[in-house]
């Protein structure tokens, strides 16, 4: 009896638990049933009461991971419901078949974030984002296939590419649609295509591959400027996808909410902005990009107050860490101009963070008023450090450590010069090597196409890499021949051409953007050939110092040389010679002691009196400088990059060093570098 009477109880209890399964399930899946948003009656919709959307673009790219969190809840103060991002898929195939998912690729735990602080996401899948970042988006390997590649069309060679990519990111995400108790209420399809083509088989194809694999109940949509020409080129109503609009900010928005309507079908047309411009962009050698604050607000006021939706572009800009910041062109690919480091965008959370400025208070103060969102406390001010000067000794020049940063079975060999591409270098630096016989007093060095700056160098051949002479820089905004003086060599000359890929186009009709010597290169009118490339790793910087240093130089420089303009001629680098030898490229390393990781503070490094180049912190790229250019003078270190103890700054210098040897770490970030500054 005791037995069978203790079966019944078991079975009561297994009864019992899978009641208790069920209908937990059952309520999960009715939670779920009841999760829903829509556009009816020109507005959105939201699990049955109308929805405005007040968002802003925060790109999780742009951001260390440890201050995704810190971000996202400044956007919330603002007053944002809904976040916006794009999916670079460079960040996450880096090389064929291969995926990243981890540390700033994490996407998944992004988005879960923003779902754990009831924020919604609009998520921009690309596979073309635009957003100032390399190649747009693209994988630069795309560019290697022959025949090449058309991107952002209806290419069938592409497509498959694309496809193949979409299947690995779009089964991630789906979970996380809001019908299926996720963030996501919508997902867009490219990013202003109707600037650019008017293919619609291509957007078609999109639109049929985002369906199969997240469905249709989600949200589709376009994002085209406001006029008939790019509305018609860039929205695909017919297949059931939302056109939503960005203009200039300051326009009348209403009329191009009006004309919104022609390019949606009836009742379906919610007056959307996508990008409410909050700043702009900024390249090397411009002023710094602003807007005022009061315009703004005002801007914004005109389309929340009388119940339209923005997304603010950008909320928060972020950072260009490493290599990915994106460039554009003018008339031709000649006219190119490469972004700053700095994605701060004059956004009202600023690229450190702080939302002590009165475009932050003015927008905070106009989404309140015309939403009645609660104003919500702001988050505590993000502790600065100023670390103070820290003296850099010279480790090393890059001709006399070659081989520890260039793997031997990668150097390419060639009859002519490779793309970085094909050469298997898809960012940083490219070095190329060849042979001349010099006649005459000096030789004219012609590389009619070099993308994007090419520092060349020369030496006998019997001396190897010794007694190198510096002969000047080839830049893609103005190509002109170089002067070579003879080093009356008994051997060959040795040439080196050492290319610098300054960021990949990312917007218009040269997008297709390769690097490094694109062309023949001739001396003296004649074709140079049998060439030697050598890709540059900065992986093993952390051990910078244990290569043979070299004795710190000490005096400061004799004279200086201006070199090609830049930005039409306006402003002017300058290199720096030392009895006509150079001195750079070359390495250089400071230390700085923090006692504990909680002591560590964001900080920027100051570049003052260094020339351009590239600067590591703890091996982590924080970006490139050049406050020869300007107008951007220091580099954001966020705290997370810090570490208790011992923390190494490596920079390469690719001409001549502060004559002190020595950076800044300061506080507040300066944009007042360059020439005319």
């Amino acid at each position: 009896m005791a037995a069978t009477g203790g079966s019944f109880r078991n079975l009561s209890l297994l009864l019992a638990l899978s009641l208790s399964l069920c209908c937990a399930l059952a309520s999960s899946v009715d939670s779920n049933a009841s999760r829903r948003f829509w556009i009816e009656k020109d507005a959105f919709w939201k699990d049955g009461e109308q929805f405005q959307i007040v968002g802003g673009d925060v790109h999780y790219f742009r951001i260390v991971p440890e201050y995704w969190k810190d971000r996202l809840l400044r956007a919330k103060a603002l007053g944002l419901n809904t976040i916006q991002t794009y999916v670079p898929w460079n960040l996450h195939e880096p090389e064929p078949r291969s995926w990243e998912f981890r540390g700033f690729a994490d996407i998944q735990s992004y988005l879960r974030l923003a779902h754990e602080l009831d924020m919604l996401v609009m998520l921009r899948v690309g596979p073309y984002i635009c957003g100032e970042w390399d190649l747009g988006g693209f994988p630069p390997w795309l560019l290697t296939i022959e025949p090449a590649l058309k991107l952002r069309s209806s290419d069938s060679s592409y497509l498959s590419l694309v496809e193949r990519w979409w299947s690995i990111l779009l089964p991630k995400v789906a979970p996380l649609l809001y019908s299926n108790g996720g963030p996501i209420i919508m997902v867009q399809i490219e990013n202003e295509f109707g600037s650019f083509g008017n293919d619609k088989r291509y957007l078609h194809y999109l639109v049929l591959l985002a369906r199969r694999y997240l469905g249709n109940d989600v949200i589709l949509y376009t994002t085209d400027g406001g006029t008939i020409g790019t509305l018609k080129n860039g929205s695909i109503p017919q297949d059931d996808v939302f056109a939503a609009v960005d203009f200039s900010t300051g326009d009348n928005p209403w009329p191009i909410f009006k004309l919104q309507k022609q390019y949606n079908f009836p009742g379906k047309s919610a007056p959307l902005t996508a990008e409410f411009y909050t700043g702009w962009l900024t390249h090397w050698g411009e002023s710094i990009a602003t807007t005022d604050a009061r315009s703004t607000a005002k801007a914004l006021k005109d389309i929340l107050c009388r119940n339209g939706s923005a997304v603010l572009y950008m909320a928060h800009g972020g950072t260009n860490f490493g290599f990915y910041n994106g460039a554009n062109t003018g008339q031709n690919e000649s006219e190119y101009k490469a972004d700053l480091t700095s994605y701060d965008y004059d956004a009202p959370i600023k690229e450190h963070g702080d939302v002590q400025n009165p475009k932050y208070k003015a927008l905070r103060r106009v989404i309140h008023e015309c939403t009645s969102t609660p104003l919500r406390p702001l988050p505590a001010k993000i502790e600065r450090g100023n670390y103070g000067l820290v003296k850099l000794q010279k480790v090393a020049s890059l001709f006399d450590i070659l081989d520890k940063i260039c793997d031997p079975p990668k150097v390419a060999v060639s009859e002519q010069p490779l793309s970085m591409e094909l050469s298997g270098q898809m960012f940083g630096f490219l070095l190329y090597f060849s042979e001349y016989h010099g006649r005459g007093p000096y030789n004219i060095l012609s590389i009619p196409k070099v993308h994007d700056r090419a520092q060349v160098f020369v030496s006998c051949s019997h001396d190897g890499i010794r007694n190198r002479r510096y002969a000047g820089i080839i830049e893609r905004w103005s190509n002109k021949p170089l002067q070579i003086p003879s080093k009356n060599c008994s051997s060959n000359t040795s040439l080196y051409i050492l290319v610098e890929n300054m960021g990949r186009v990312n917007y218009g009709p040269y997008i297709f953007d390769q690097k490094g010597i694109l062309s023949s290169v001739e001396i003296d009118g004649i074709t140079l050939r049998h060439w030697k490339m050598y890709p540059l790793s900065f992986d093993a910087l952390g051990n910078l110092s244990k290569f043979q240093p070299i004795q710190q130089i000490t005096n400061a420089r004799n004279s200086e040389v201006p070199i090609h303009a830049y930005s039409q001629n306006k402003l002017r680098a300058s290199s720096f010679y030392r009895n006509g030898i150079s001195e750079g490229p070359e390495f250089y390393e400071g230390h700085i002691h923090i006692d504990s990781k909680s002591a560590a503070k964001d900080t920027f490094i100051s570049f003052r009196g260094w020339n351009k180049g590239v600067a590591f912190v703890n091996n982590f790229n924080i970006g490139r400088f050049w406050p020869a250019m300007g107008p951007q003078c220091a580099l954001y270190v966020p705290a997370p990059i810090l570490r208790a103890g011992d923390n190494v700054i490596v920079i390469f210098e690719l001409h001549s060093p502060n004559p002190s040897h020595t950076i800044n770490l300061v506080e507040d970030p300066d944009f007042t570098c360059g020439p005319s500054r």
